[in-house]
């Protein structure tokens, strides 16, 4: 298997204009207008969201364009609370079309829905104490104003590099550049209002190797707000190559406990499993396995988990959720231990406490990772199995039960030995998080998770 690959950047691009049609002004009287009429209306209580976007995407396969896509997308959408807790009525609508009268109806749909919905004493907008008040700028705005031409050059070179690694590379799916803007006004009845750009780009490389007629593929990508940051388009079709050619000789191995090592990518993926059990909407419809879990230890006394959502440039940095509450940082696991839930308004009512600015989604979570680099690791396992791809959905909410498809490489003597599929590996998620042996310092960011690669001590894994 190949070394994790570095981040050789890109040539920074120049400043260019913004490419939207509505200036942040603009999108504040519209987001304006939306809530006053929705007050005159007869709302209680509203709240508006009016974003825009606009992008190039490109995709060369073997050395062609075979997609080029542009996209614009306008939005408003506003929801609409009739009545007051705890007898309040909710309704949402949206459209694309900005026009004065196609807001109005807009708005008469959502109030039409809320009055025929039934009451929820949960539902209405958060307590005004709770909005944000200092927004601090996060630097996320960085466009990159690459055209069509430029995107297929990237992308072909980036293709070509892996295509040029070995003979063995015999086919490609592809490779892809991305640029994406956006910008939004977030507004509610409490006379929040607030809104600003990002950016969202990335380079990604999928490869097919192919020896004495078997095939395998392997994909990497490399995602940044900044383009800047990006990796370099040939080294990250050489990497992609590495790694497809790495996992040709696959072989199955015999059922055992083992040590698992889950490399960078499929540790994030864990504890995206976590995130999702500790999520307010899972823990009030009691359809997660850590229930009541606060103050209780749920992972291993190493692992310490932080949520930054004020992190310049961060893929997940916000001053505010979608509700317009304040974020902050704050611990969610602590020497083990579990600190705190994920909730936004209505799930910290459902469960009778406040809101953690988490509506949305979490903002930016790091994995503690003091460990040695990914050498270090699969020297720390000794023997047993190093897992690069997880397949299939076996995860079981309630109860934690896990069992997925796996591929990824057999270690003995702290060194890879050979390329392992078609197995599967099982066990508890709460076994599993306990278990934990050590983080390494190989650390990814992707999905708005910082983790090293995670050695959990011992699973069954299920071949032959």
């Amino acid at each position: 298997m190949p070394k994790v690959l570095s981040k050789a950047r890109a040539t920074p691009a120049p400043a260019s204009p913004s490419g939207f049609t509505c200036t942040p002004e603009a999108l504040r009287e519209l987001a304006s207008f939306v809530v006053e009429h929705s007050r005159k209306r007869g709302a209680s209580a509203c709240d508006c969201d009016v974003s825009e976007a606009h992008g190039l995407s490109v995709t060369v396969r073997k050395g062609q364009p075979d997609v080029v896509e542009h996209n614009r997308d306008r939005s408003v959408g506003v929801t609409i609370y009739v009545g007051e807790r705890p007898r309040a009525r909710r309704g949402h609508a949206s459209t694309s079309d900005l026009s004065r009268p196609a807001l109005e109806q807009t708005v008469d749909a959502a109030l039409a829905i809320a009055r025929h919905t039934a009451e929820d004493d949960c539902a209405g907008l958060p307590e005004p104490e709770l909005l944000a008040r200092e927004l601090p700028d996060l630097d996320l705005y960085h466009p990159w104003p690459i055209g069509t031409e430029e995107a297929v050059r990237l992308a072909r070179r980036c293709e070509e590099a892996g295509l040029s690694v070995s003979d063995k590379i015999t086919n490609s799916e592809g490779a892809t550049v991305s640029a994406q803007h956006s910008q939004f006004v977030f507004a509610n009845s409490h006379g929040f209002m607030a809104g600003y750009a990002g950016t969202r780009h990335y380079l990604a490389c999928s490869l097919i190797a192919e020896d004495k007629g078997l095939m395998q593929r392997d994909d990497w990508f490399s995602s940044s707000r900044v383009p800047a940051s990006l990796a370099d388009p040939a080294a990250l079709g050489r990497y992609t190559a590495r790694r497809a050619l790495a996992r040709l000789g696959a072989r199955k191995i015999a059922t055992c406990e083992a040590p698992v090592l889950f490399e960078a990518p499929a540790a994030i993926g864990l504890i995206g499993h976590f995130v999702s059990a500790v999520n307010g909407s899972s823990l009030y419809r009691k359809t997660s396995f850590l229930l009541d879990s606060l103050g209780k230890q749920v992972f291993s006394p190493l692992v310490q988990i932080d949520e930054r959502p004020l992190e310049p440039q961060g893929s997940a940095s916000t001053p505010f959720d979608e509700e317009g509450v304040a974020t902050r940082s704050r611990r969610i696991v602590a020497d083990g231990t579990l600190e705190g839930y994920f909730l936004g308004t209505y799930s910290a009512r459902k469960l009778g406490m406040r809101s953690t600015g988490n509506a949305g989604g979490h903002h930016n979570l790091v994995v503690r990772s003091d460990g040695p680099d990914f050498e270090g690791m699969l020297r720390r396992m000794g023997r047993g199995l190093l897992v690069t791809e997880l397949m299939g959905q076996g995860i079981n909410p309630v109860t934690g039960d896990y069992s997925r498809g796996a591929a990824g490489y057999w270690v003995e003597g702290g060194e890879i030995r050979f390329p392992v599929e078609e197995i599967t590996i099982a066990g508890n998620l709460r076994d599993i998080f306990k278990g934990i042996a050590a983080i390494g310092s190989d650390v990814l960011v992707r999905s708005g998770r910082s983790c090293g690669s995670i050695l959990v001590e011992r699973m069954t894994i299920a071949g032959d």
